[in-house]
């Protein structure tokens, strides 16, 4: 008889304190929890949301009346130039990196990530790219030549300084978070499942980070490639882009798109994950037409790597070969519109509860709507090259990369934020949050479309009067400071429900996934005192309260009950049918990842001011950081 068995109080408080992290600075730099990893995340990207939207609105403020002179030139364009790269490298994908670090682990009914170090060593970089990227703000040496940083306009003859610097080494240096955690992802969904999770059983959420992980894979080292060659010029003197010495600028774009477009699918594909977990729970209904739901984001992550050239119908490319990319850019609208039909077939046949995340999951429907149909009629060519680089265009990618992101993102703070705090957030200030964010960002980016028709280009500081564009300007000004205020009610709700929020409860929504089937919410430290029995794809709902399996006397059963929690371990399985294959010996908290981030972040740093010695730091940290972690895991197997 166990610890846990022979008395349940002492048991539990032994075990938490076995997993609990080293209080203050000493756990918060060597934590491996993955919910703690995860709310860093989240928390952090947020920061760097708030950062990027006071830039947004300090363009819009330039833009509101003609001829204004509220900043400079060449400020306008550092201010454009960041607050796109912020946006999509230290906002977008990492947030939706922080839900899946949280959530998933306990939707799949196991202890902790694949690489718990691993997911550390992802934050860490995600952390200091992100750190390095806005320090240019501090020293008045922002990024300025557009957030995708076409060639040759940030070749070195044309963009001196180490402006742009800052762009090409930060975006290499947030790749490798995106990739590794990405890794991690795949991993943990095929070999870290409760018994009985068969592929067949796994949560629309799940599907969701498995496709974008599988997108990451193969699409962020492209970017990262594009932004390493163009250092490589700008700091080596190499060729790559360079035209004259028999380099080519379209490579660059090339590589940048065949990330840029599989990134609007790496960010739409989780969103769809949250509506798809959103929906079901206050439709009171099973999601309707599970497998097509399943089947339409893989097939998602497969066409996106077909659309990239849809960017590039301006460039002068054959125009049969540019029809292929067109007629892609079409079809990936199908699996799309399945999702919007298991959506409304959920709703249609439920009883739908109008709570705070329902209202943000249907608002997101219908901004992805018009960003979808806005996407088809871009992917005509004619039509591309009658509205390329206008303001239709900042419409059309603000709806599908602001919209029908950020709305999920917010649903999904409204739906998990209680589990992960323990409190409720308030819905009244959730509900005036979503409308004044609705309201706010229709009237920002919709008359957007109509400036396009009416000839403004985009990226323009300043425009002069006569041309009928500043009545829409001015509208969009105040939507965008409508929707600015909307997103402020959020983070009101959320630092009021921290100290006055109604306690949530295990499962305050009656939701009928793992994550909810914890004893307490918070969770505890080890997720599962023992790991739960899954028989369905609703296990809250089929089967409440849920079964809990029993350690074996074989060794890759052993860690499937409190013994497996007492132990630091949890179950290995098989990647389809969740079998029992192995057990896992979940590290302990370390300073490793920190250690290597840091000395990667030392490196770049040494090849932005071009400093060989700086650089030889680095490169000692990183090495002791990597040769560290190969001995604490050799240890910890032992």
């Amino acid at each position: 008889m166990t610890l846990l068995e022979e008395r349940p109080e002492a048991g539990e408080e032994a075990v938490e304190t076995i997993w609990r992290d080293a209080p203050g600075l000493a756990g918060f730099f060597s934590t491996v929890d993955h919910k703690r990893i995860g709310m860093r995340y989240i928390y952090t990207a947020f920061v760097f949301f708030f950062v990027a939207g006071l830039q947004a609105l300090v363009m819009r403020a330039q833009l509101t009346t003609a001829e204004a002179d509220v900043v400079s030139p060449e400020v306008y364009n550092q201010l454009f130039t960041m607050h796109g790269t912020m946006m999509i490298f230290l906002f977008n994908t990492p947030v939706l990196a922080g839900f899946g670090n949280y959530i998933l682990p306990l939707q799949l009914g196991t202890r902790d990530m694949a690489f718990p170090r691993l997911n550390a060593f992802s934050y860490w970089v995600f952390l200091l790219s992100g750190i390095f990227m806005i320090s240019s703000l501090l020293i008045g040496k922002q990024p300025d030549g557009g957030w995708f940083a076409y060639v040759p306009l940030t070749e070195k003859a044309y963009s001196p300084g180490i402006n742009m610097d800052f762009w090409g080494l930060g975006v290499a240096f947030a790749g490798i978070s995106t990739t590794v955690g990405a890794v991690n992802f795949i991993v943990t969904t095929f070999k870290m499942r409760a018994p009985g999770m068969t592929v067949d059983r796994l949560p629309m959420f799940v599907w969701s980070i498995l496709s974008m992980a599988f997108m990451v894979i193969f699409a962020v080292p492209a970017v990262t490639v594009a932004s390493l060659l163009l250092e490589a010029d700008r700091l080596f003197g190499t060729a790559f882009y360079n035209a004259e010495q028999g380099g080519s600028p379209l490579l660059y774009q090339h590589l940048f798109w065949f990330w840029g477009h599989p990134e609007v699918y790496i960010l739409f594909v989780p969103a769809t994950g949250m509506i798809s977990m959103i929906i079901p729970v206050f439709a009171r209904r099973p999601l309707a037409g599970y497998t097509w739901a399943a089947a339409s984001l893989i097939a998602i992550g497969f066409i996106s790597f077909g659309v990239w050239v849809h960017h590039m119908f301006a460039t002068g490319l054959p125009a049969l070969a540019m029809s292929f990319f067109s007629a892609a850019s079409l079809i990936i609208a199908i699996p799309s519109g399945v999702l919007f039909f298991c959506w409304i077939a959920t709703m249609w046949r439920g009883r739908v509860e109008w709570t705070t995340p329902m209202l943000f999951a249907l608002g997101f429907m219908l901004i992805f709507l018009l960003g979808g149909i806005t996407g088809v009629m871009v992917a005509v060519l004619p039509f591309d090259w009658q509205v390329h680089d206008s303001y239709f265009v900042v419409a059309h990618f603000h709806y599908v990369l602001n919209g029908a992101v950020v709305f999920p993102i917010f649903g999904a703070l409204y739906f998990w934020l209680p589990k992960m705090t323990g409190r409720m957030l308030d819905e009244r200030m959730g509900r005036w949050s979503f409308w004044t964010m609705f309201v706010g960002f229709n009237l920002a980016f919709f008359p957007m479309h109509i400036l396009g028709f009416l000839g403004m280009p985009r990226r323009m500081y300043t425009y002069p009067g006569g041309l009928g564009w500043e009545a829409l300007n001015v509208i969009i000004t105040v939507g965008s400071a409508m929707f600015g205020l909307g997103t402020l009610l959020t983070v009101v709700a959320v630092v009021r429900s921290r100290t006055g929020g109604k306690p949530a409860g295990p499962n305050p929504w009656r939701a009928d996934s793992l994550e909810w089937a914890t004893a307490s919410s918070p969770p505890p430290h080890y997720n599962f005192e023992a790991i739960p029995i899954v028989s369905g794809r609703h296990p809250l709902w089929e089967d409440e309260p849920v079964r809990d399996a029993e350690s074996g006397d074989d060794s890759a059963t052993r860690a499937y009950g409190p013994e497996g929690a007492v132990r630091r371990e949890t179950p290995v399985t098989t990647g389809l049918d969740a079998d029992p294959e192995e057990t896992m010996t979940i590290p302990g908290e370390t300073y490793v990842p920190f250690v290597l981030a840091l000395g990667l972040a030392v490196i770049f740093v040494g090849l932005l001011v071009e400093a060989t010695l700086v650089g030889i730091v680095g490169l000692v940290l990183a090495a002791a950081g990597l040769v560290t972690w190969g001995w604490r895991t050799e240890a910890d197997l032992k």
